[in-house]
């Protein structure tokens, strides 16, 4: 089931790479929506069969390159799950959208599928080199949407994004093939190298390891300081690309922590979880401020997503605190990092979605020369007035479910990080409004290089709410009903947390 679920988009995109340039437009966009409609029931279907108690699920495990070690070993548990299923939304979210592309459509629909297969395949890989390929080839499909279908500033973005990330992910490699010669014996499957702990009470060889595999996660997640590829690449990048980039791809670095480097490394994870506190606290405020600094609406939106993936290092910083009765915090703090994922998934690709609508009607992201759009477009407005109060952990709403749980469960093993982390939501609460008065409230005004600018400003479309809404909704239902993710994610919490203290 998982390796169908992983490889049919490559293979659909394999197929209508082999039709000629000819075929029709519409066909191509049909076959990636029915494609991606058909990997959300696979996911469906996974999640349904899935035994919340039952650890690691699904598993499949082949031959592939035994002299190395290495094996085609993929499963499913409570941490990433959430992860497949979410990426399957934001792919449909993403057909839909992109539902009046008329760029290139051959090759734009089959590097989503492609890209669809390298998200899916890491968060499912069990193996460190499986792991790393799909984490690789992610990097390219991302840089041919970037470069190929983003704005006139793309292809710089792309490059910069491509080679931090790629630099990064150098930096990864060198750290998994450190735990497999630590390993006795030698391999790169996860499960064995969790199992084993190969690196127990070697201090000066785990904190080099996990020096090389944070450098790497640290850069995709990313945190502060590796963090400057972000806002110029999702700036350029077409709006589905950016609803990938900051949906998907950015969670393959905090999934990273909590799949690898906490379980594998726990001695070495403990000894230094402060300093991930730090970083998650710093990433926090400067992700606040310097988004409340932006005149660019996308551009906002991305230092958003520093502020965002601040949390969820606090939190898993925050679950190696030991003693002191913080069993069940560390336990909230872990669960809440996970439901972030989930939530921000979800919320900021609504925004992206959001905001390249903005960008199709106006042709800027600049929020100066917008004023009253809601008059003209007052459903547009009212969507984005939710994905916006959302984001900011209003309650009712996911965000208020994952911030919660990770402030609450931080709070005990690290008070004073927690309480200055509490200032990066009135700073998101602040610049959110703001963006939303600006450009919403207020006389119309309309860019003056707007395309009919003369013109009643087009609410939004058939197809666009389409992407969004759903979105929201799911939003919704996480924030007022979440047992039915808790529950998958509570116990594979748990594990990690006994593999953590070991």
């Amino acid at each position: 089931m998982l390796t169908v679920l992983v490889l049919l988009p490559t293979a659909v995109a394999t197929l209508l790479l082999c039709m000629p340039r000819t075929a029709p437009q519409r066909l191509f966009l049909t076959t990636w929506l029915v494609t991606a409609a058909v990997e959300l029931a696979l996911t469906l279907a996974v999640w349904a069969g899935y035994d919340a108690n039952g650890g690691m699920q699904y598993e499949v495990r082949a031959r592939w390159i035994p002299s190395a070690g290495v094996g085609y070993h993929v499963g499913v548990d409570g941490l990433s799950l959430p992860l497949v299923a979410v990426t399957c939304v934001l792919f449909l979210a993403c057909a839909l959208y992109a539902l009046r592309e008329t760029r290139r459509v051959r090759e734009f629909v089959a590097l989503f599928l492609f890209l669809q297969t390298t998200c899916l395949g890491l968060f499912v890989a069990l193996d460190l080199i499986l792991f790393f390929l799909f984490f690789d080839l992610s990097l390219v499909a991302m840089y041919f949407v970037i470069a190929g279908w983003g704005h006139p500033g793309a292809a710089r973005a792309a490059l910069k994004f491509f080679l931090y990330t790629f630099i990064g992910s150098l930096a990864l490699l060198l750290g998994f093939i450190g735990l497999y010669l630590a390993a006795d014996p030698h391999t790169f499957d996860i499960v064995d190298l969790t199992r084993q702990n190969p690196l127990a009470g070697r201090s000066l060889y785990g904190a080099l390891i996990l020096l090389a595999v944070s450098v790497g996660l640290a850069v995709k997640t990313p945190t502060v300081p590796f963090h400057t590829w972000l806002p110029p690449a999702h700036t350029e990048a077409p709006a589905a690309g950016s609803a990938i980039l900051a949906g998907v791809l950015l969670k393959m670095g905090t999934y990273g922590f909590l799949r690898i480097a906490m379980p594998m490394l726990p001695d070495t994870w403990r000894d230094y979880a402060l300093v991930f506190v730090v970083v998650g606290v710093v990433s926090v405020l400067y992700g606040a401020l310097v988004a409340l600094a932006q005149a660019d609406f996308k551009r906002m939106i991305a230092y958003t997503s520093v502020n965002h993936m601040g949390y969820i290092i606090l939190a898993v910083g925050a679950a190696a605190a030991v003693g002191g009765g913080q069993d069940e915090a560390r336990h909230l703090a872990v669960t809440g990092s996970v439901v972030q994922m989930v939530s921000h998934g979800l919320l900021t690709g609504a925004l992206f979605l959001l905001a390249g609508v903005l960008y199709e009607r106006g042709r800027t992201y600049d929020m100066s020369a917008y004023s009253g759009v809601a008059e003209r477009a007052p459903v547009f407005a009212g969507l984005t007035g939710v994905a916006a109060f959302a984001s900011l952990g209003l309650p009712g709403f996911s965000g208020f479910i994952a911030e919660f749980q990770i402030l609450a469960g931080s709070l005990g093993p690290r008070p004073v990080a927690t309480a200055l982390a509490l200032l990066g939501i009135l700073l998101t609460a602040g610049l959110f409004l703001r963006a939303l008065q600006q450009i919403f409230l207020g006389p119309l005004r309309l860019p003056v290089t707007a395309p009919g600018a003369d013109r009643p400003f087009p609410d939004i479309r058939a197809h666009e709410s389409a992407a969004v809404v759903p979105l929201l909704v799911l939003a919704v239902v996480l924030g007022l009903a979440p047992r039915f993710l808790l529950d998958i994610v509570e116990p594979a919490s748990r594990s990690v947390l006994e593999l953590l203290a070991r």
